[in-house]
């Protein structure tokens, strides 16, 4: 089997004995947190995306894997979060059977979440929290991801179900992650609460910048819990030992 990637995806196929690629497998990890001109949420959560199914099914490709996130709603509020629960339905609808993967926050070095926190604790006086620091998080190694996203690829889905949640073996509100993230630093830490009202307009003017540092759409997610569903096979049906965050911190300081 030949792996062939994007940016944003993957393409698995079969060589036949000409050499040429037959597409076994598509991997659609497009994401958007900021629009900007003609992309926008809907253009790439939803219709990029459910043309990519569709494309998948006419071509007869064997499997279509839509990597998601924990908390996507059709019904919600936030532009974001609700694209991204329309985009499930699109390509569910556009290829049937297809596989939907809702990862919960994924770290690993070089990340936009860890990396930073890690960065931040060490260089500021006073660590800013979301709110209270109440909202619950379930981190992930985005290396524990892959794996079981190539798991699915090789027919390993025992339970046949056909949206999978994964979530990291801790549970933590953002809180004590930054209090867990400092003991492993050995580094003291003082936090203090911020509310959601200051971190959407601080988000808002963050926006104007080529690169934002956060989004609103970044706060919108730190508004709910973002936890896997014991109902919803995850990485344990998939025989993985999520690895904890002790791990990736190691990691991001060899990095670094």
């Amino acid at each position: 089997m030949d792996a062939r990637s994007s940016r944003g995806g993957y393409i698995g196929c079969v060589l036949d004995r000409l050499g040429h690629c037959r597409i076994r497998t598509i991997v659609n990890a497009v994401s958007l947190y900021v629009e900007q001109g003609v992309q926008t949420f809907e253009r790439v959560h939803v219709k990029a995306a459910a043309d990519l199914a569709a494309a998948a099914r006419d071509g007869k490709v064997d499997q279509f894997i839509q990597i998601s996130g924990i908390g996507s709603d059709p019904q919600s509020d936030s532009n974001y979060i609700r694209a991204r629960g329309r985009g499930e339905a699109a390509v569910e609808s556009a290829f049937p059977g297809s596989f939907i993967v809702r990862p919960s926050v994924m770290t690993g070095p070089d990340d936009a979440f860890l990396t930073t926190i890690v960065r931040l604790i060490r260089l500021l006086p006073v660590y800013p929290l979301f709110g209270d620091g109440g909202t619950r998080l379930q981190p992930v190694y985005v290396a524990d991801v892959a794996e079981a996203v190539s798991r699915l690829i090789d027919g390993r889905n025992h339970k046949g179900s056909s949206i999978f949640e994964f979530g990291g073996p801790r549970i933590y509100t953002y809180k004590e992650l930054l209090i867990e993230i400092a003991r492993q630093l050995h580094t003291n830490i003082k936090l203090m609460p911020v509310p959601f009202a200051v971190w959407n307009a601080l988000a808002g003017v963050a926006e104007l910048l080529p690169a934002a540092p956060i989004t609103r759409n970044q706060v919108d997610l730190m508004r709910h819990d973002n936890v896997a569903a014991i109902d919803v096979p995850g990485l344990k049906e998939l025989d993985i030992v999520p690895r904890d965050i002790d791990e990736v911190i190691r990691l991001i300081e060899q990095r670094a």
